[in-house]
């Protein structure tokens, strides 16, 4: 399997992934996007040292400045790119994944990503022709410089609590921990589990997407009753964050996604806010009633951030966790996300719970995936059977306002999977569309 993926690059260390690879990527990055300065920094797994000096030793044989801004999260190097106006940044991470894995995300100037389609593919094949003993074509410099304090402190512009909130936070041992540098000294004060950096994640894996991850978490909440306004949960890198309500219970994605954006338009009035196409109809609508102008994007931060841009928008949230602000360069901060949810909850005279509670009001199936034999074949089978459908990402299927049930089905980039999202104002209308939907599918 390629380690040169849709969004990022990303394999198994010492096997898909080693030095000698890492530096042709970094020395092909280099002719890629011609740059003069390239902020690279990494996160605490065990082989991000050794795949950072890899990595900086490749842009300086290609003659470029190297800025090494140490131990980060993704979200404060998207920043550091801005920041130090630099023409590139990379993160050495591979996010979620279990510690055998490392990887990098690429970024352009401003920290526009660099996807499959934008730029990864054809680092794949300038790394395919390249000879490791090629001589350098110049040498560039590495310079250190920590920009947490300056992070911290752009985050916490974006707090306005109306009153202190305690809430508890699971680092998972990951990259959260330097994002939550922005919270002190504000009214946010928290309890934290797995607060120490630890490359092997001993505790449980960095991936607040798989709700047994957040076991510890909502046990310390239920502990306590009374005592956390919500909990938060980081991934790895920190770029993504899971929450769960004063008792413990988990807040779909989407409805964060809704709350986040409503609360952010009080102040843009008008203005447009994203959700991905998997999400609730609840974000719509929500978006919508706030005022604001309610758009889908595609799944993918590369995608969604380039949507952002296009049409100004103000906030993005993603299924998967991922919340995008137009204040910390189009692009992801799990601390401002928290900050986000804080600013919701102190205004508020109700608890987190109850304001989620009216968000909870159509059925849905969640990501189903089917393993097929032809994928495009089933997408054929899906367009054919609906001549209504519309192709943003995969074929989607919108019967909402006639039917009541809408659905998505995308093919995986990485395995013979088909996936499929849908949702009815009907538990019963739900489950009847899902296994038409799956039989369609599976046939």
């Amino acid at each position: 399997m390629s380690i040169f993926k849709a969004y990022d690059i990303r394999g198994i260390y010492g096997q898909d992934l080693t030095q000698d690879i890492f530096y042709k990527i970094a020395r092909a990055y280099a002719r890629f996007i011609a740059p003069r300065k390239v902020v690279v920094a990494r996160d605490c797994r065990t082989s991000s040292n050794a795949l950072f000096d890899a990595f900086a030793q490749g842009l300086v044989d290609e003659a470029v400045d190297v800025v090494d801004i140490g131990l980060a999260s993704t979200p404060m190097s998207y920043f550091a790119n801005s920041l130090l106006k630099a023409d590139g940044s990379v993160m050495i991470t591979a996010s979620h994944n279990t510690k055998e894995w490392n990887g990098c995300k690429l970024c352009r100037a401003g920290a526009v990503p660099i996807s499959g389609a934008t730029g990864i593919k054809d680092i794949e094949r300038m790394v395919a022709e390249m000879d490791l003993n090629e001589p350098p074509r110049g040498i560039g410099e590495i310079t250190k410089m920590d920009v947490s304090k300056e992070y911290a402190a752009h985050v916490a512009k974006f707090q306005h609590m109306a009153h202190p909130l305690r809430i508890a936070v699971d680092f998972a041992n990951g990259m959260g921990i330097a994002e939550a540098a922005a919270f002190a000294g504000s009214p946010l004060t928290y309890d934290a589990l797995y607060g120490e950096y630890d490359g092997n994640f001993p505790n449980h894996d960095a991936n607040p997407l798989h709700v047994e991850t957040l076991k510890d978490l909502q046990a310390l909440i239920r502990a306590n009753p009374g005592k956390y306004a919500f909990g938060v949960a980081f991934d790895g890198d920190a770029d993504r964050a899971g929450f769960l309500d004063e008792k413990g219970d988990v807040i779909p994605m989407d409805f964060m996604t809704a709350l986040i954006a409503r609360d952010l338009l009080e102040t843009n009035p008008g203005a447009a806010c994203f959700y991905d196409l998997r999400s609730s109809k609840v974000a719509d609508e929500t978006i919508a009633a706030a005022g604001g102008k309610p758009m889908m994007s595609r799944v993918g931060h590369s995608f969604i951030k380039a949507q952002m841009r296009e049409n100004d928008a103000i906030f993005a949230g993603e299924l998967s966790g991922h919340y995008y602000f137009k204040a910390n360069s189009t692009a992801e901060s799990s601390s401002m996300a928290t900050f986000a949810l804080a600013n919701i909850v102190s205004k508020s005279e109700k608890p987190l719970s109850e304001l989620v509670a009216p968000l909870r009001k159509y059925s849905q199936s969640g990501e189903i995936n089917s393993k097929v034999a032809d994928a495009a074949a089933v997408l054929e089978a899906v367009r054919a059977k609906f001549p209504d459908f519309f192709e943003l990402d995969g074929v989607s299927v919108d019967r909402w306002d006639a039917e009541g049930w809408w659905c998505n089905v995308r093919m995986s980039n990485t395995e013979p999977l088909v996936r499929l999202n849908l949702e009815a104002k009907t538990p019963e209308l739900m489950a009847a569309k899902r296994d038409e939907m799956l039989a369609l599918i599976r046939a």
